[in-house]
């Protein structure tokens, strides 16, 4: 069950770890490097431009390596994620700029950017099934404890790159600007190469290879479209999260060294931030075993919701001290209580034979809605609006309510079992799906 979980919780951090160097990278240097013919403020639109590219890619991936994770397996999908998403990551350190090769600096950027959406489509998919399925045939009343793992791949990516990016961000600017950046996407080679050494040890999920004996004979897709409450119901769920998330990392970085914090101080507050997660976030998730998932992830909501205004109104400070707070309340804190219990509570909403492709197509979907086009409706939100914090705070509260919203009109489901047909509630229940 060890090894399992460290092969989640890998792949997820190269996964996380690539996707963060891009954010903060693009944030920092990248609207001048591929985008140079426009002025700074629509540089910075552009460069998140392409940040929204992978996302809109993600929902096909899990649609793609969910089919394939139901009918082939978890294991062999997670090893095809994870490589793919690696060496994406690694090209775009290899990438020659605007000046070099002129248009074709942004469109191969946008098509690697594209490559590396769709293999994070499949990959949380395959790692967060890994994981939990195990831990149903051994320590099933210990789901949300165990699926935290995959989750910590979040804030460990984000400290991994957030700690090389402030390495390399101490180089005089002309030397950032002109190698620096390069080294975050090359480094990713080394984690990939750990992650695969571990997930080829791992064997293949117990539930899979159970119900591999009965397989329907429509793709679960089309089981889960039958049906789409579920997949609707976990995206609205996930929204609140993944909001805060591109918010209060990537897009943070760009607004705060927009408004007079140097990039040390913002990646240490975005650092610092994630320490604290990777303490909220297993805690969160052990807790939803004892009490629930719905009443864990409706009170990071709730929280997220009331600190909206005030996280910005710390961040336009001018303290770092402040900046730190913010990030840790907003971010460590009340992002990670919300994040912490997706993985168990989107693998409960789901049968075994289309849980892959239900539970990414979920994820992903809610991660295009929340994170993809956050950074972009905020960088013209802002653009538009002089520069103000309030269209910033919007968003941030918007997401947390939608997440409230629709967790509070949820079924509970941490006492299912997940080979079980889901049981008659009280409450309205989304049906999960059993082709």
């Amino acid at each position: 069950m060890r090894r399992v979980a460290l092969s989640g919780l890998l792949g997820t951090t190269v996964e996380f770890y690539d996707f963060l160097v891009y954010g903060t990278v693009a944030a920092l240097v990248f609207g001048d490097l591929f985008f140079p013919q426009a002025d700074p403020a629509v540089g910075t639109i552009a460069a998140f431009g392409t940040f929204a590219a992978g996302y809109l890619a993600r929902p096909l991936g899990g649609i793609v390596f969910g089919h394939f994770g139901d009918r082939l397996g978890r294991k062999s999908m997670m090893l095809l994620t994870m490589t793919l998403m690696g060496c994406g990551s690694f090209l775009i350190g290899l990438l020659p700029t605007y000046d070099a090769i002129g248009v074709w600096a942004p469109i191969l950027l946008v098509t690697l950017r594209v490559v590396q959406g769709l293999a994070i489509g499949g990959e949380w998919g395959g790692a967060t099934l890994m994981v939990v399925e195990h831990a149903e045939r051994t320590q099933s009343s210990r789901r949300g404890l165990w699926s935290s793992f995959t989750q910590l791949g979040a804030p460990l990516g984000s400290v991994i790159s957030a700690g090389v990016v402030t390495l390399v961000s101490t180089l005089p600017d002309d030397e950032f600007r002109s190698w620096g950046w390069r080294v975050p996407f090359l480094l990713s080679f080394v984690l990939l190469g750990v992650g695969l050494f571990v997930r080829l040890r791992v064997a293949e999920s117990p539930l899979f290879a159970e119900s591999k004996r009965e397989v329907s004979a429509k793709p679960p897709i089309f089981e889960v479209l039958r049906r789409p409450k579920p997949v609707l119901l976990a995206c609205c769920v996930g929204i609140g999260a993944f909001t805060a998330q591109s918010l209060l990392t990537g897009f943070m970085i760009s607004y705060a060294t927009d408004n007079g914090y140097s990039r040390p101080q913002v990646l240490t507050a975005v650092t610092i931030a994630s320490c604290v997660a990777l303490i909220v976030l297993p805690t969160a998730s052990a807790l939803t075993d004892r009490v629930g998932r719905r009443p864990v992830v409706l009170a990071g909501a709730l929280a997220s919701a009331a600190l909206a205004f005030p996280v910005l109104w710390l961040v336009d400070s001018g303290s770092p001290g402040l900046l730190i707070l913010a990030l840790v309340l907003g971010h460590g804190i009340a992002q990670s209580t919300m994040y912490g219990p997706l993985g168990a509570l989107f693998s409960e909403m789901f049968g075994t034979k289309v849980r892959y492709t239900g539970a990414s197509l979920g994820y992903q979907a809610a991660t295009l809605v929340g994170a993809g086009f956050s950074p972009l409706i905020a960088s013209s939100l802002l653009a538009s609006n002089g520069g103000g914090s309030t269209p910033v705070s919007l968003l941030l509260c918007g997401g947390a309510v939608i997440t409230a919203v629709t967790v509070w009109r949820m079924p509970e489901t941490h006492t299912d079992t997940l080979d079980a047909p889901a049981l008659p509630r009280k409450t309205p229940a989304p049906e999960r799906i059993h082709p």
